[in-house]
């Protein structure tokens, strides 16, 4: 005979169980890959993705359709094997040459977001990063949490200092591309970027690449980096890195193997 006791139990042990399994489901489904955190499930928070399929793109902690109405993008939704080179680059350590180097010899136009420490201390390479083609983007002057950024002055001073420093160095207006630090980002930020006239860029693939004493081998990031291309993609790399350095030619060459083409950020529609 099941008593009251005996139900209470088995609807305590069902609660348990339910939660147990969602919980794991969540983890196991939406982590942050760059930054091994849990994805925010709404339009505040960290940029994430979840890779489910092989080939395909990830599923993102914010649609394509929600990002486009603020002229923001992650990743262009296209059977086309096209992808999008991306470079974050915070600071100069030597390995940005190499980097341009296989991006010339493979004729890939990239775009590197670059923020005022780079400008004031490598000049010469962010001409260079103009003078063969590539975008230069904002990654702010300071590269702050944007996401804690509440007003709109405050905000276009972080990108505004950056613009008037690169005209200044350059001696071209910066084109309106703008990637928030570290992908934190909110509701906010997003509708003072396209009020600025500013396109904001996400990614759809990145890997863990920018810790100077812990790079990746170069099996480590080849596994990432080609198991997880898809038609589409907006590829996000550090130009701090040493692998990526290393690998870029050889990189760049696999992706081509596998029938991909390189765009520029101002060819996605």
């Amino acid at each position: 005979m099941i008593t009251r006791l005996t139900y209470k139990k088995m609807f305590k042990f069902t609660l348990f169980f339910l939660a147990a399994f969602y919980a794991g489901y969540w983890l196991a489904h939406f982590v942050d890959l760059p930054t091994g955190k849990a994805v925010q499930t709404s339009a505040d928070g960290n940029w994430g993705l979840s890779f489910q399929r092989e080939g395909k793109p990830p599923v993102a902690n914010a649609t394509a359709d929600y990002l486009k109405q603020f002229n923001a993008y992650y990743a262009e939704n296209t059977p086309e094997k096209v992808l999008y080179l991306t470079f974050d680059a915070g600071y100069e350590n030597g390995c940005t040459p190499a980097i341009l180097d296989a991006l010339k010899k493979h004729h890939a136009p990239a775009t590197f977001f670059i923020v005022g420490n780079y400008l004031t201390t490598s000049p010469d390479l962010v001409k260079r990063m103009v003078a063969e083609g590539h975008t230069v983007g904002n990654h702010t002057y300071h590269h702050p949490d944007m996401s804690k950024i509440s007003t709109k002055e405050a905000f276009e001073k972080e990108l505004g200092d950056l613009e008037t420093l690169y005209q200044e160095t350059t001696g071209q207006p910066m084109v309106k591309f703008y990637r928030p630090p570290q992908g934190k980002y909110s509701e906010s930020n997003l509708k003072m970027a396209n009020e600025l006239g500013y396109k904001t860029f996400f990614w759809s693939l990145a890997y863990v690449g920018w810790y100077q004493d812990k790079q990746p081998t170069h099996e480590e990031a080849f596994k990432k980096l080609l198991g997880r291309i898809h038609p589409g993609a907006i590829v996000l790399l550090h130009s701090t890195s040493q692998t990526n350095a290393e690998i870029l030619d050889e990189l760049l060459t696999k992706w081509e193997e596998m029938g991909y083409t390189f765009k520029s950020l101002d060819q996605l529609p």
